[in-house]
């Protein structure tokens, strides 16, 4: 045997293992001819070479084939080291096997060579991406023909090329007057077919041309499975009918990750090859046809059903519905992958009825495949279609989750008269109303009323499944956003955060880097009421302010820094809206009302009791399968966290004694702060990918809390002021909020046995420092916005005397207040006798006096001092 004819059929790969040793990713491995702990052998499989780039390496500087590192590995002369190639090329065996062997390096060799050629060639690359394939994902060549002449001429390789069938003696001479020859799969894609230990034992060809008498075929003693044989660990395996729709489905993550799939060779393209690995398949759960969508299609998947459901009888053997006069390639380039996955899903759910079998050998020993459950198709959710072979199905308007009923409103149509279709509306829960419009339709559209009933009825049953299915995805996930998916470095900046001392202090400053200024406490306040939204124990809060005042901004900015899949921003609510949630819709949400003045009664009722109670229950009338009339109770769960603003807080004395009070700052120096930083922002002084960053970073770092149950080892040590209203239920949110405190800090916490946090000193000391305007407007019988009006007022007239009378426009001009929200004030003044009319006419203007000089400052210095004390003595 001539050495090139060596070299050709003996592949550096096969040496390789034959000394047991397995090369990287990269082609790479420890050189066997030197000590070496790093990879420093390269492999180079295009020219069958292989290079040390160690200096310390006896063979560094040369290129090593085959035949050189079998006289380097085992110290041999170059005549005992072709002896031995010689041997690993034929070894002991017969000489078939030794052909076998040389038709393996051949095809390795020659497709490998493909590979290349696709890159280099646009017809290629224009072709396979008109059938949607990436060259890049899916190993594929391409055999332009010219490998054999020119500067690429080998005569060794001609001759194994002839061998194997990949060149033809024409019986003509060139212009050269050499020998002509004819390429096989010229102008083709190829792929490659392997054997079961994954070499190349075989060539598939698919012109580019698209000449239908040559559109595909094999070389000549086909061998080998595409894409390889099927991992031994496979349960789910797809049978295609064709090579390229095999490559289609690889091409899908979803699909390949979650199935193994082979090719069959066309209809009748079954082999013994193909039969023998899926049996050696010994955890194989399921075997799914997926075939073309038509008759030839269908009679396979008949066939080879039989063969199979015989051959395997503890597997499932089930088919796709492919539509008609489609297969799979086709269907790739003219939906989105979602399609094919979609059809799958639909082959996975399709569960036979009771007496209703894929596969029996019953019926003249012949198989029977029940024809396949028409699927619905979804992917338009206001228009749901449904076909079958009697008419053609569409739902407007999509389905209603109401399960006590179905009522929809159909079209139907004839699919030999596309132009005539009936559109009636269904109640198909009402056996009488259905048959009297099926009759209709199918008078009009010249179609059998009974199997218009059976198709409506099939209809029924596969619309209920996908209300359940909608209804169940809408308890598990009430946003229909996307589960967050955290990366472990963004995990691990969180954790570290949440592991520093001083969380609370840490986590207000950021809040103000994240675009909140100025508010200092109370933007923490809120922030910690909103993070409960996790916990079994949930908070709430009502932010009083002017009109204008930015007490909206700063609940919406705050509920912001809250992952977006658990917020619900709501500027209108109906008075019955509340009870139309699914049942779990609003379990741990955080609930924004960017303005509460609006919100009736009824409404406001709903919200009292799920603040509360955490659940609403409603008695609503539901018809039975009977159509009678019958009582029913509808039900939504909490718990909620909720973020509500308003300008009219003492009308909500309910909600005021279940949420706490915050009042906007709507001081001169707070006006200032904002007005900065929204010319800052305008000037573009203001870093707003920063403040995103920090957005997503405070986001994720509530994704990481979980609810805990907490216990307050201090909870005696500690008495509110007796002069606040509904003392029982602001001690109780005082303790609510030292638990938030607490599973704020949860990873900074111990635990007792039980598995419960154990709230420090600190956390007590954090939630009295943070809610202590809160409490005080609890224990002032002003509002947040009427006592830092009064505040300024009595600041202006104490400098003019405490006997001073002043009028209206004195104190508008000098506070620089609007007539409207002064006049509320005023009035609201007026009726708690803080000030009173001392004169004037209602012509010129009335005269008023301060009647009631408070002293809060006085009255917070005491109480904050009560508070500090008792801190101090735990």
């Amino acid at each position: 045997m001539e050495i090139e004819d060596i070299k050709t059929q003996l592949l550096m790969k096969s040496v390789l293992q034959h000394y047991q040793l397995y090369p990287d990713k990269q082609a790479r491995l420890c050189c066997p001819f030197h000590e070496d702990k790093t990879p420093s052998l390269q492999v180079y499989y295009k020219t069958q070479t292989a290079y040390c780039f160690s200096s310390n390496c006896s063979t560094h500087g040369k290129s090593m084939d085959v035949i050189d590192f079998i006289m380097h590995k085992e110290n041999l002369t170059k005549h005992e080291a072709i002896e031995k190639a010689v041997q690993l090329i034929g070894g002991h065996n017969t000489g078939n096997q030794a052909q076998q062997l040389t038709k393996q390096a051949v095809l390795t060799k020659m497709f490998s060579y493909f590979k290349n050629a696709v890159h280099n060639s646009k017809p290629a690359q224009e072709y396979l991406q008109s059938r949607s394939l990436d060259f890049k994902q899916t190993e594929v060549g391409y055999n332009a023909g010219q490998y054999h002449h020119g500067t690429r001429k080998d005569e060794a390789l001609i001759k194994s090329c002839i061998a194997v069938g990949l060149l033809q003696d024409s019986g003509n001479k060139s212009k050269t007057g050499e020998a002509a020859y004819n390429v096989f799969g010229k102008w083709c894609v190829v792929f490659g077919l392997k054997d079961k230990d994954g070499h190349i034992a075989g060539l598939y060809f698919r012109s580019t041309l698209n000449d239908k008498e040559s559109k595909h075929f094999y070389l000549k003693d086909r061998a080998g499975l595409y894409p390889a044989y099927p991992k031994p660990d496979t349960k789910k395996l797809i049978l295609t009918e064709a090579i390229i729709d095999a490559a289609t489905l690889l091409q899908i993550p979803q699909i390949s990750a979650a199935y193994s799939v082979l090719s069959c060779y066309g209809t009748n393209g079954l082999t013994d090859e193909h039969i023998k690995a899926i049996k050696g398949l010994t955890d194989l759960e399921e075997v799914i046809f997926f075939f073309d969508g038509d008759q030839a299609g269908t009679a396979a998947v008949k066939k080879y059903g039989k063969s199979l459901s015989e051959l395997l009888p503890n597997t499932k053997i089930t088919a796709v519905q492919t539509p008609e006069g489609e297969d799979i390639n086709s269907l790739a380039q003219g939906h989105e992958a979602e399609m094919l996955i979609h059809l799958l899903d639909e082959r996975a759910e399709q569960k036979p009825k009771s007496g209703q079998v894929l596969f029996s050998t019953e019926k003249n020993d012949e198989v029977v495949i029940s024809p396949a459950t028409p699927a619905l198709d979804c992917s338009n959710p206001h228009q749901i279609k449904f076909t079958t072979a009697t008419a053609k199905y569409y739902v407007q308007g999509g389905l209603k989750k109401e399960l006590d009923s179905l009522k929809i409103t159909l079209a139907i149509e004839n699919p030999a008269l596309p132009y005539l279709k009936s559109r009636l509306k269904y109640d198909l829960y009402n056996d009488k109303d259905v048959e009297r419009n099926t009759k209709e339709a199918a008078d009009k559209l010249n179609l059998r009323a009974d199997l218009l009933q059976t198709d409506i009825s099939l209809l029924t049953d596969l619309l209920e499944a996908e209300r359940d299915k909608q209804v169940t995805k809408s308890n598990e996930n009430p946003t229909g956003a996307p589960a967050y998916q955290m990366n472990e470095e963004s995990k691990k900046k969180c954790l570290d955060f949440l592991n520093k001392p001083g969380l609370i202090q840490n986590i207000n400053a950021l809040i103000g880097k994240a675009g909140v200024t100025g508010e200092e406490t109370n933007r923490i306040f809120l922030y910690c009421i909103a993070s409960s939204y996790k916990m079994n124990d949930t908070l709430h809060a009502l932010v009083q302010g002017s009109s204008g005042s930015g007490k909206t901004h700063l609940i919406i900015k705050i509920a912001g820094l809250m992952p977006p899949e658990d917020v619900t921003a709501l500027t209108r609510v109906t008075e019955s809206s509340f009870y139309n949630y699914g049942e779990y819709e609003l379990s741990h949400t955080l609930l924004c009302f960017e303005d509460l003045d609006g919100m009736k009664e009824e409404a406001l009722l709903a919200l009292r009791e799920l603040m509360s109670r955490e659940v609403l229950t409603s008695s609503t009338s539901i018809k039975d399968e009977s159509g009678n009339i019958r009582a029913a109770v509808k039900t939504v769960r909490g718990p909620i966290a909720s973020l509500s603003a308003t300008t009219k807080g003492e009308i909500y004395e309910d909600n005021m004694g279940r949420a706490f009070l915050i009042a906007v700052d709507e001081s001169k120096a707070q006006t200032q702060k904002i007005i900065q930083y929204q010319n800052d922002k305008a000037a573009g002084l203001t870093d707003t990918g920063k403040e995103k960053d920090i957005k997503a970073f405070l986001q994720n770092c509530i994704r990481l809390l979980k609810p805990y149950e907490v216990i307050n080892p201090y909870a005696n040590k500690i008495q509110l002021p007796d002069e606040a209203h509904k003392i029982r239920r602001l001690n109780e949110l005082y303790q609510a909020f030292v638990k938030q405190v607490t599973l704020l800090n949860q990873y900074q916490r111990n635990k007792d046995d039980k598995g419960r946090l154990i709230a420090e000193k600190e956390d007590l000391k954090t939630a009295c420092d943070i809610m202590f305007e809160s409490i005080l407007l609890k224990v002032d019988e002003l509002d947040g916005s009427l006592r830092q009006y009064f505040e300024q007022v009595k600041s202006y007239i104490s400098g003019k005397g405490k006997d001073h009378e002043f009028t209206r426009i004195e104190l508008r001009q000098q506070l620089k207040m609007g007539k409207t929200l002064q006049h509320n004030y005023m009035s609201k003044l007026l009726s708690l006798e803080y000030i009173r009319q001392s004169g004037g006419h209602i012509n010129r203007g009335f005269h008023y006096k301060i009647t009631h000089w408070d002293d809060m400052s006085a009255l917070r210095a005491r109480l904050k001092e009560q508070l500090a004390s008792q801190l101090q003595n735990l």
